[in-house]
């Protein structure tokens, strides 16, 4: 049976897109609550300036209160060498970092253009290596860019092939702004799987035009070997135009399960964390599976 990893964002993409800030007890606990329903691989943290992202202003306080497991990766997002110097010491297990794929939208999230952040990248990911954690990197709005359009396939297998250099356990491929569509994502996972066929894949998907699951699937087909998702939904970047949320965990599980391919994830803890999200939030989140209810009462459980 085929598997799928999910990685869950949405402690950190999910969050950093709602307008509340969640305290650090809450925030724990949503990250507890999804390892509780089987997530093994989550994005917990960025570690950017507060004053940009002051959802994520504490960042060293939830990787202190988060119990470590052998089989749980922490991911930290970081966007330049102070970031990975700050998730370093605060115990990440892996760090994460973007190069969007146009110079525009990498200076509106980053400060810097997208040859900087290749070159920052290269740096961390050998700093990342001797320091003994994984790493690895997106490539943001490879699908499209709010700014500059849209973004030209041997643009991203350029970026790609240079950020290989850096040795990543993955290359992510992300949708940030929710623009793709399935040819799209085949074409794209196709090129690059040809030009790097040893490198995992993961792509990252956001539903702001209601085809993040299409894409997911079409992703599957081709060979990702994970998807990121967010329960219930929540996020979007703060630094992209109507860059509304991720698709939910819930759905994507629930897709996946039906579908016989494996996630090893209780798709009934994922409904259930949305609901406690929503209440925690205080308002109901876009995912459909919390309002509609798993069928049949099979698919609520692991997967085969």
């Amino acid at each position: 049976m085929q598997k799928i990893e999910i990685v869950e964002v949405g402690p950190r993409d999910g969050l950093q897109g709602e307008p509340e800030v969640l305290g650090t007890a809450m925030k724990i606990e949503f990250i507890n609550r999804a390892v509780a329903a089987g997530i093994r691989r989550l994005e917990v943290a960025s570690f950017v300036h507060p004053k940009k992202v002051p959802q994520m202003a504490d960042a060293e306080a939830v990787l202190a209160g988060l119990p470590r497991r052998k089989d749980v990766v922490y991911v930290g997002l970081v966007l330049n060498r102070r970031g990975f110097d700050r998730a370093l010491a605060a115990g990440v297990d892996e760090i994460g970092m973007p190069v969007v794929a146009t110079d525009t939208y990498n200076l509106r999230n980053q400060g810097v253009p997208t040859e900087q952040s290749i070159q920052d990248w290269l740096e961390i990911a050998e700093a990342a290596h001797q320091a003994g954690i994984r790493c690895s990197v997106t490539i943001s709005s490879a699908f499209g860019c709010p700014f500059e359009g849209e973004v030209p396939l041997a643009r991203v297998l350029d970026i790609a092939g240079r950020v290989a250099e850096g040795r990543p356990v993955e290359i992510a491929l992300a949708d940030s702004i929710g623009v793709g569509v399935p040819s799209q994502v085949s074409a794209m996972i196709a090129a690059v799987r040809q030009m790097l066929p040893d490198m995992p894949l993961r792509c990252h998907f956001h539903n702001t035009r209601n085809t993040g699951l299409a894409n997911a699937y079409a992703a599957v087909l081709a060979g990702v070997s994970s998807l990121d998702a967010s329960i219930g939904g929540i996020g979007g970047c703060p630094f992209a135009p109507a860059a509304t949320g991720n698709i939910p965990t819930d759905d994507l599980v629930y897709m996946l399960n039906r579908s016989g391919i494996n996630t090893g994830v209780d798709l009934a803890g994922i409904i259930e964390t949305s609901e406690w999200l929503g209440e925690t939030l205080g308002r109901s989140v876009p995912a459909m599976l919390p309002k509609a209810g798993s069928f049949p009462e099979i698919a609520s459980g692991k997967a085969a």
